[in-house]
């Protein structure tokens, strides 16, 4: 690679567009109707139009800014971990509005490569300088300004070059991307089956005896309020979990934070294989996320966001329960009792987790259940392996890509 120059993002910008706050209703647009896009619009890689709550039926929205093809968007509010996640536009929404939490940056396209801006801001220094930058408490949502953005460092060689290098992480992302679909696709399967087994748990079509969760669930575990460091662990280190961790669905346990051993006590909980995991804070769209752990973890601790879930043994089973809760219309009602103000972390509490009613189908058939889950979740054990593989070198090429030389 030639020699390239060091410079901020605000260099190669004309401006930076904000979207507007509105209160929305507690739903996606319908055809014809006008969305404001969440931040998980942005937060995960691509664009997703979907994440959008309908706008009020008489809402005027003036020059609020649509989303449109090329367009270059980023959050500037969610997460320490995903805050200022950026992503492409691939196509002309119309009827989609930025909130205030998205803002689109246009670039000056005689500069630099729209594609090597999104990737540029995804790299590891600029990564390292939203985390360092957002500002907000602990517990809470945290927030990049627009100097933020504008003094984020950028790697910049020539426009061929930047063609290049986005050329080359698009084939590698692309097949980054494969990999995860077919894993998400197991998740996807077993909720179908879930679905035909034991019906809508909310309609409840089948009959089941409905209960409320705390005559299923024997305990719940909390976690460690602890600060651990913006690393992972050594080998013979300790960490405590990210929400993160949680999030997508699947147990994640390379999302913590490495801690002092001295700190470290034998009596906080550990995730074990089997065991089921809540998190009980996090912003609204991933608030009450579960997921099953696969393998035991004795040198990762849980934080006082994640919960074990522990089930009485002739009551319910884990994997039964996590489907349940992922439900979307389960998880609309978990959502619905967690407290907190619009810009902050949400919280569910112990009792009003355990309050809510729920269809409990028999032991035996959740068993059933329970074994076929497990059979797929080693199915994506075995294609995670070849996804680290996927990831290593992914995460190499971006390195790379964006590694600074003087000129």
């Amino acid at each position: 690679m030639s020699a390239v120059l060091t410079a901020t993002v605000g260099e190669i910008l004309l401006r930076i567009e904000a979207g507007k706050s509105v209160k929305t209703q507690e739903r996606p647009a319908l055809k014809g109707e006008l969305g404001i896009l969440k931040v998980s619009a942005v937060t995960w890689g691509s664009f997703r139009p979907e994440e959008n709550k309908a706008a009020p039926v008489d809402y005027e929205p003036k020059d609020c800014p649509r989303p449109a093809r090329g367009d270059v968007l980023i959050s500037r509010a969610n997460t320490r971990e995903l805050v200022g996640a950026p992503v492409i536009v691939e196509e002309d929404h119309p009827n989609l509005l930025l909130s205030d939490k998205i803002l689109r940056l246009v670039p000056d396209d005689a500069r630099i490569d729209r594609r090597y801006l999104a990737r540029a801001l995804c790299s590891p220094s600029a990564r390292r300088h939203f985390e360092r930058h957002a500002g907000g408490t602990s517990g809470s949502m945290t927030n990049i300004t627009q100097d933020d953005i504008r003094s984020a460092p950028l790697v910049l060689p020539s426009l061929p070059e930047q063609r290049r290098i986005a050329d080359i992480l698009d084939k590698a992302d692309a097949i980054r991307r494969k990999r995860k679909q077919a894993i998400a696709l197991t998740d996807e399967l077993l909720r179908s089956v879930f679905l035909e087994m034991f019906g809508d748990p909310v309609t409840n079509p089948k009959g089941w005896a409905v209960k409320p969760l705390r005559s299923v669930i024997e305990r719940l575990d909390a976690g460690w309020s602890a600060k651990g460091e913006a690393r992972q662990r050594t080998a013979d280190e300790y960490g405590v979990l990210k929400v993160s961790a949680v999030t997508s669905g699947f147990f994640r346990p390379e999302e913590h934070k490495a801690i002092d051993p001295a700190a470290v006590s034998r009596s906080l909980v550990t995730p074990g294989k089997g065991d089921l995991l809540f998190s009980r804070a996090n912003t609204r769209e991933m608030v009450a996320a579960t997921c099953l752990v696969e393998r035991d973890e004795p040198q990762l601790f849980l934080p006082d966001k994640i919960w074990r879930v522990v089930p009485h043994e002739d009551a319910a089973t884990t994997p039964f329960l996590r489907y349940l809760m992922a439900h979307d219309r389960f998880r609309a009602k978990l959502t619905k009792v967690a407290t907190g103000t619009s810009g902050s972390m949400l919280n569910i509490s112990k009792e009003k987790l355990r309050a809510l009613h729920a269809p409990i189908p028999p032991l035996v058939l959740q068993q059933r259940f329970s074994r076929l889950v497990w059979c797929g979740l080693g199915s994506k054990a075995r294609q995670e392996m070849l996804d680290a593989t996927t990831e290593t070198l992914f995460s190499a090429l971006v390195d790379s890509a964006f590694m600074s030389r003087r000129r």
